[in-house]
């Protein structure tokens, strides 16, 4: 347990005795670092940029001097929260909400994509101080003039680095010029990127404070971390060997696209599997099914990109299946992150395909963590396994079933004598079990799989054709991240490193129609912003 004497107790704050019998009856007594440094400077009216990461306590370190800063009195919108995704900005609100509970006149409003509209604005118009919403909706709801910005005097921007990933970087600066000169503006990141710092600097006074909490370790030491180095074509068939092998209970798979988390949802259904798929392009009745088939366990397989699991708070997974690498070293903690926890061990799988072991390498040591490689179970490991698990089946149904007339008809076809109990036995454990499986033969990858033509190197967050891929925030992919390993180096083409010329001299444009390009560069659209 740690020791608590330099932590600060919510009541030795300037934080109002009401919040803080409602901090306390969550069962928190102490701040948390990021709650320590910005609570004090937003109470005294300062703004205030906040670097930390996700899981830290952000959400009360700006929600509890937004709530003291309402004039209950008043039912005029006196607060806005932009948040990346619906599912963070229901979260956010609902614990905004029990900070407020002895605040009696506090009303706070989610507002999102993929909800009834018309149910938003008549919740707007009976009276609501704060809106947390996305900024896609935001922007929706202050054309239509239902949220009226004029009495404005705070905004947080929670997440921000996420935000501008997914695109909404001109409905952010839409927003903010919108907004009251005399005002408080807060912004918290992961990450502090050029173009955030931009937006500090334009529409954050001069004065305001930087905090920051770093994290003395990213991972969780009770989850058992390994990966497999396989081949692209062996990929599904190794993740069901995994599933049937190790036998979770409740696992996550993660693909880096929303097209791979379709496919492989498919996939794992054809093959009998109970999966459901989560991703940004699913309506909100879809979402909310998928999450209760999850949480309830009617469903034991959760199949999702990075930005859909955002939100996703569910403390039971026993293993978290990274079917992909992930393109952001951060997202690998954030994934594992969902399992092993309140104290119970959880399993990480990795499949790795060519060269992106060097993206796994950049984990490690920004993460100060060892993954394990691993050896694939053999088929004989796989087939015992199942048949183990077929056996326990039919000894439940034995102990807890009435079994009287299919014994009767067994021994009536046992007594003609064309087969032995043994072999029936057998053909019905078959008809489970499915075909006999082979071994996945292993074969190393060459240099010409790599993509370095021999050299080694990072080359983390570098796709197979996207080396000159231009990124949301004006950024070539690779720079001004070097910092986290990243590498700007070009793969080469047959041995020559420039693009390919065509008759005139010009250079070719590689076709990008089928490339599977990351989650975090997607949703430029602004058709699609809200569906993320």
């Amino acid at each position: 347990m740690s020791s608590t004497e330099n932590q600060v107790s919510y009541k030795e704050s300037a934080i109002d005795e009401r919040i803080i019998r409602a901090v306390e009856e969550m069962g928190f007594e102490y701040m948390t670092p990021i709650q320590e440094q910005a609570i004090p400077v937003m109470l005294m009216g300062k703004d205030i940029i906040g670097q930390a990461q996700t899981g830290t306590g952000k959400t009360a370190a700006f929600g509890i001097p937004l709530i003291q800063s309402i004039d209950m009195n008043n039912k005029a919108l006196q607060a806005i929260v932009l948040c990346p995704t619906r599912e963070l900005a229901i979260q956010a609100a609902e614990e905004m909400r029990r900070f407020a509970k002895y605040m009696h006149g506090v009303k706070v409003l989610p507002v999102y994509g993929g909800q009834d509209i018309s149910r938003q604005i008549r919740a707007l118009s009976s009276g609501t101080q704060i809106v947390v919403g996305t900024p896609g909706r935001v922007m929706d709801h202050m054309r239509r003039h239902t949220i009226k910005t004029s009495q404005v005097k705070m905004i947080v921007l929670d997440e921000a680095d996420e935000m501008l990933n997914m695109g909404f970087r001109e409905d952010i600066e839409t927003i903010l010029k919108d907004m009251p000169k005399e005002r408080q503006t807060a912004l918290f990141s992961a990450t502090m990127p050029k173009p955030i710092l931009d937006i500090t600097r334009e529409y954050q006074n001069a004065d305001a404070e930087y905090v920051k909490t770093t994290p003395k370790e990213m991972t969780i030491p009770l989850i058992k971390q390994a990966y497999y180095q396989i081949q692209r074509k062996d990929k599904e068939e190794v993740l069901c060997r995994l599933m049937d092998y190790y036998h979770p209970k409740r696992s996550l798979i993660f693909c880096n696209t929303k097209r791979m988390v379709d496919e492989l949802t498919e996939h794992l259904k054809d093959r009998g599997y109970a999966a459901e798929g989560l991703h940004g392009d699913l309506s909100q009745h879809q979402r909310d099914t998928v999450m209760n088939l999850f949480r309830s366990g009617r469903t034991d397989i959760l199949i999702a990109t990075d930005v859909a699991a955002r939100g996703i708070d569910v403390d039971d997974v026993e293993a978290v299946f990274n079917y992909d690498v992930p393109d952001d070293i951060e997202y690998y903690v954030h994934r594992i992150g969902r399992t092993g926890r309140a104290g119970r061990t959880g399993r990480s799988f990795t499949l790795v395909v060519g060269r992106e072991s060097f993206k796994l390498r950049e984990i490690e040591r920004i993460c100060h963590t060892k993954i394990k490689e691993k050896t694939i179970p053999s088929a004989a490991d796989i087939t015992s396994v199942k048949a183990q698990k077929v056996l326990n089946e039919a000894l439940d149904v034995m102990q807890n079933k009435k079994m009287d007339k299919t014994v009767a008809f067994l021994e009536e076809k046992l007594a003609e004598g064309e087969y032995s109990a043994l072999e029936l036995a057998a053909a019905f454990m078959k008809m489970k079990m499915g075909d006999d499986i082979k071994d996945i033969k292993i074969e190393k990858y060459s240099s010409k799989e790599r993509g370095f033509s021999g050299r080694k190197g990072s080359g983390f967050g570098v796709r197979k054709g996207g080396d000159n891929r231009r990124r949301n925030d004006g950024r070539r992919n690779g720079e001004g991240i070097k910092d986290k390993g990243f590498s700007d180096r070009r793969r080469s083409d047959k041995g020559n490193s420039k693009k390919p010329l065509d008759q005139k001299g010009d250079k070719v444009k590689r076709n990008r129609k089928d490339r599977e390009t990351p989650e975090i560069f997607k949703g430029r659209e602004k058709s699609r912003r809200e569906a993320i």
